[in-house]
């Protein structure tokens, strides 16, 4: 898979779950390591997206961290606030 496409699965997830998905962005920082999609919601929907205990972030992870990207780095997610 590419980046763009995993971007893609991440937005569609996301937007479906905030009560504002135009304010849904992300923004992606390649390492030696890791590929970083660094998530911004609206302040009002970053509860929505981490749950309660973090399960709801966890379980997007648990998708994404699956899926290998072309180059073998890994995947991270990051909820930024």
């Amino acid at each position: 898979m590419t980046e763009e496409t995993v971007k893609q699965l991440l937005l569609t997830i996301v937007k479906a779950l905030v009560t504002a998905p135009d304010e849904v962005s992300i923004e992606v920082a390649n390492d030696d390591q890791f590929v970083n999609f660094n998530l911004k919601v609206a302040s009002q929907d970053v509860g929505r997206v981490i749950g309660k205990n973090g399960t709801v972030v966890q379980a997007i992870r648990s998708l994404v961290y699956g899926i290998r990207i072309d180059d073998d780095r890994r995947i991270k997610l990051n909820v930024i606030d």
